[in-house]
Parts: C-alpha cells; sequence; structure tokens
C-alpha cells in the first residue's frame, strides 16, 4: 500500500529543512542574545553557549555610594567575550574597576527552551571575589544538566557597605549597595534570561561562603521578593546584619583612615577609589583585624535581621539547601605555622575568642574535647572546635528556624576530604565549590584522586536536581528527608553518602549553651 504524505507531514518536513539549512548558515556565526539593552555575542566553547562581561548596571564609579542603574542601551552588537572586571578590593583579584557590574552566562543554546537557572554569587566575605574564578566557570554544570548557569560581580568593601547614611543626607543606601547591586542582577536574569533558553520562573541562587550570607540577606530583603525560587547557602550564613550604630562607627574610623570629617564627607565621591579600599585596612572597633563591611539593618533596604528572632516570612515557600564542610576553619588555621604541632598546654592559647568568637573558656573548650573525644590530637581538636564554634552555628540556627517555621531546609554536611596545597587533608572550607559545580580539574581545586569525579557526579547531579525540582532526592542517594527538630536529618556528603540524625550532636549542644552572635554584627 502507497502511503501518501498529508500537507501537514510536507509542511513540517519542509519546515525542518528550512530550519536544518538555517543552522547550517549560521554555524560558523557566534551565538548572539537580544538584551533589554541591546543585542550580545558571546562563543560556544565545551558545547555551550558563553557570555562573559554582559553589563547588567551603569558604571558604578560616577553614581558611587548611590544605588546602581540600569546600563545604559547600546545599539549594535556587543561582543561579550571576556570577563568583566571585579569590584575594587584588597588582594590579588585581577582586573579591579568600578564598572564592575557584569555577570557571565553559558547556556546550552540560545534559542526557545525553558531550563532551569542557577545563578552563583561568589564568596569573599563581601570584601574580595569575582564571578571569574576557573572553579565557578559554569561550562560543565550547564551541559550536564542543560540549565542555564550565571554568575556576578558586585561593589565590596566600603564601596558596597560603608554605613555612611547617619553621617550625612544622601547616603541613605550606602550600607547595603552591594546587596542592591544584587537585586539589580536577578531583576536582569528575570526580564533577560528566556532570551539564554532559560526559565525565570525557575531560578536557584546558589553561594559558597560570602555568597550564602547574601543569599541569606536577599532572603529578607523586600526588594528581592520574587526573583529566585530556590536557595543553595554552602558554608555561608547570615543570622544577623550588622546594627546601625555598629555600622557607622566602622564608616567613622574608616573615614579616620582617609583624613576625613563627617563634614568632608563628600569626598569620598571623588577621591581616587585605590585610597578607598586601602583604608578598608584600618582595625575595626568591634571585631579587631581589618574593618568588617557586610549588610546592615538600615531600615530601608533591610527592614529586619536575615534569621532572627526566625526565618523571614517573605522566603517560607522557597525550597532552600543548607551545606556546610565538617573542618570548616581547616582552610584558614591549616597554613598558620603557629598551629603546627600543638600540644594540650598549648591549644587554650590558640582558641581565643578571635578564633571561636564567642565568649568561652578555652580551658574549658579543650578539657570537653580530651573527655568526649579522646581520639583527637590538639590539632584536630583546634579545627573541630573552631568550626563548631564559630562557622558550623549559623548553619545550625538557620536550619532550626527554618525546621520552626514549616519549611524545612534539606541539610548537608561535607565529609569528603579534599587536599590542601600544603599536603594536609580535610573537608574544609571551599572544598564543596568544585564538586558541587562539577569543576575539580580547575585551578584551585583541591578535589583530588580517583573518586574526586565520583563525588563531583553526586553533589552537581544534587545540585541539579534540586534547581529543577525543588527537591534534592535521586535514585543514586540514600533519601533525603528535610531537617527537623526532632531529627536534626543531615546527609553526608561523602563515598557512599548517607543520611544521620543530629552528626556531632554532642559538639552542637556543647557549644549552644553559649549565646551566638553573627561575626560583624
Amino acid at each position: 500500500m502507497t502511503i501518501h504524505p498529508t500537507r501537514r507531514a510536507l509542511g513540517l518536513a519542509a519546515g525542518a529543512l528550512m530550519l536544518s539549512a538555517s543552522a547550517a548558515r549560521s554555524a560558523g556565526r557566534p551565538p548572539a542574545a537580544l538584551t533589554v539593552s541591546g543585542e550580545v555575542t558571546g562563543v560556544r566553547e565545551g558545547g555551550v553557549a558563553v557570555f562573559r562581561g554582559v553589563p547588567y548596571g551603569a558604571d558604578t564609579g560616577p553614581g558611587r555610594f548611590r544605588p546602581p542603574m540600569p546600563p545604559t542601551p547600546w545599539r549594535d552588537p556587543r561582543p561579550c567575550l571576556a570577563y568583566g572586571s571585579a569590584s575594587p578590593q584588597r588582594g590579588g583579584e585581577p582586573n579591579q574597576s568600578e564598572d564592575c557590574l557584569r555577570l557571565n552566562v553559558w547556556t546550552p543554546a540560545v534559542d526557545a527552551g525553558r531550563r532551569p537557572v542557577i545563578v552563583y554569587i561568589h564568596g569573599g566575605a563581601y570584601a574580595t571575589g569575582s564571578g571569574s574564578s576557573p572553579l565557578t566557570d559554569g561550562t560543565r554544570l550547564a551541559a550536564r544538566g542543560d540549565v542555564v548557569v550565571v554568575t556576578v560581580n558586585h561593589r565590596l568593601g566600603p564601596l558596597g557597605y560603608a554605613a555612611l547614611a547617619r553621617l550625612a543626607p544622601g547616603f541613605g543606601d550606602s550600607g547595603n549597595l552591594g546587596q542592591l547591586d544584587l537585586v539589580l542582577a536577578l531583576q536582569w536574569v528575570r526580564d533577560n534570561i528566556a532570551a539564554f533558553g532559560g526559565d525565570p520562573g525557575c531560578v536557584t541562587v546558589v553561594g559558597q561562603s560570602g555568597g550564602g550570607a547574601k543569599i541569606a540577606t536577599l532572603m529578607a530583603m523586600p526588594a528581592a521578593a520574587g526573583l529566585f525560587h530556590r536557595a543553595v547557602t554552602m558554608s555561608g550564613q547570615q543570622v544577623t546584619a550588622s546594627g546601625p550604630l555598629n555600622a557607622t562607627r566602622r564608616a567613622e574610623v574608616w573615614l579616620e583612615a582617609l583624613g576625613l570629617t563627617p563634614e568632608r564627607i563628600g569626598t569620598v565621591r571623588t577621591m581616587p577609589v585605590e585610597r578607598l579600599i586601602k583604608a578598608a585596612g584600618a582595625t575595626d572597633p568591634i571585631l579587631g583585624g581589618s574593618l568588617y563591611f557586610g549588610p546592615v539593618l538600615d531600615g530601608r533596604s533591610l527592614t529586619r535581621h536575615p534569621f532572627w528572632p526566625d526565618a523571614p516570612a517573605q522566603s517560607a515557600a522557597i525550597p532552600m539547601m543548607i551545606g556546610n564542610t565538617r573542618e570548616e576553619t581547616l582552610a584558614f588555621l591549616g597554613n598558620d605555622p603557629a598551629n603546627a604541632g600543638l600540644t594540650w598546654d598549648s591549644l587554650p592559647d590558640r582558641l581565643t575568642p578571635s578564633q571561636m568568637r564567642i565568649d568561652v573558656a578555652p580551658e574549658e573548650v579543650t578539657a570537653w574535647y580530651r573527655a568526649h573525644h579522646p581520639e583527637m590530637t590538639p590539632d584536630q581538636v583546634l579545627v573541630r572546635a573552631t568550626t563548631a564554634a564559630r562557622s558550623w552555628r549559623a548553619a545550625v540556627i538557620e536550619a532550626e528556624l527554618r525546621a520552626a517555621q514549616g519549611s524545612p531546609a534539606f541539610v548537608y554536611q561535607l565529609d569528603w576530604a579534599s587536599r590542601m596545597p600544603n599536603g594536609r587533608t580535610g573537608a574544609y572550607h571551599t572544598s564543596d565549590i568544585p564538586l558541587m559545580l562539577d569543576n575539580v580539574a580547575a585551578e584551585g581545586s583541591g578535589a583530588v584522586g580517583p573518586w574526586a569525579q565520583v563525588m563531583a557526579d553526586i553533589m552537581s547531579d544534587t545540585l541539579l536536581a534540586f534547581a529543577r525540582t525543588g527537591d534534592p532526592n535521586r535514585s543514586d542517594l540514600p533519601h533525603w528527608t528535610p531537617y527537623s527538630l526532632d531529627r536534626r536529618e543531615t546527609m553526608i556528603m561523602d563515598w557512599p553518602s548517607r543520611m544521620e540524625d543530629d552528626p556531632r550532636g554532642d559538639e552542637r549542644r556543647f557549644f549552644g549553651r553559649i549565646p551566638y552572635i553573627q561575626p560583624g554584627t
């Protein structure tokens, strides 16, 4: 029997031929997308389209210490081939400029797809970092999960968080400009990501360390409501913001380091930016060390503390994942020669308030660990005690408050050990970044050995599942139940991974007796 094609079938075939011919003609052209500001062009790498340095805001130099503004539109296609500048900062981050409101996009295809969007916010304690680290390159994750990945730069340090509002008029938003930059970036995602094949209704924000703290703060900012739909914080929490009086005192010390009085505060708008950043090295009047600049309870863009006295109601419906690493502070303490070869007699002198960040006698901490964890050496106790006292506490508090709210989080603890440059191993701060973003071979990764990619498969697939559905459960992991106050369910990321109730519960209870104040606030 002869089968004659229908008119619809012929039309579909003709359309397919036209699309095929169009694809063939455009195969050599760079990928392009039309944003609300103008067309941008990128490049194809590793099977995905990459757009680097896309402006989401105007140059902040002319508008220093003012809220961000959208970029000036352009008429001709704009090549976006190189990373944009990082915010001016102390340290060795290359390519710094106040024209830093740029983001980067990795997408499997610039088409009409509706792919989940993952927006990664870099760490660096509100003071350093950028979205151009090899560890946060989005190529592999975008290709692996058929998702759109975005990384973003924003104002840091005094440019983003100097609280000048109480010192002079015209600086009302200065304490939270870095956060307002992130709000503008998420608005850009809402308005433009469909042109890159992404779904503006399925946006997951992910951040490690300071990036996670920025996300916790965004969860309490009314201006950020509705701009993201899932949240993942990796070793980064923000229970309380800086109070306005402490923040103002820090700003006064910063002005003193600049040789300015409040009457001459307007000078900071035109002073060379290098001087502003150098002055941030002045001694913090509350914490010691260099000046802390972070989000401020200013009564404007931030009207409540992020996670105090409860979890923010505006984010109750947002699925959340909260993670930490078992030996967080190994990253900070493991390279210090003063911490090598500790004895039980010398350990208390290293368990200082600046390390534990709470008011507890170091001799009591030492005695407790010796009695309850005789298997640990003094070096191990230093890391475990400082992790439990200062780095893990906020994660526990946020998980508890989410559970009390009735919108519990999925909690994980990374136990799988990476290797530091000095050869020490452990699940240290930042060691989950290359695993979660599937970049174990990238420069700076400590994930080495035959199981490194296996762990990256586990953690990146977990992130992808969560970004797609709001639930990280997959068939190759034990069933992951959200954190409850009765059981404190936690996924232990290791090989093999496992669920545990209340891991390190004895440490949690010991340090939970002592009031916790977010460092810097």
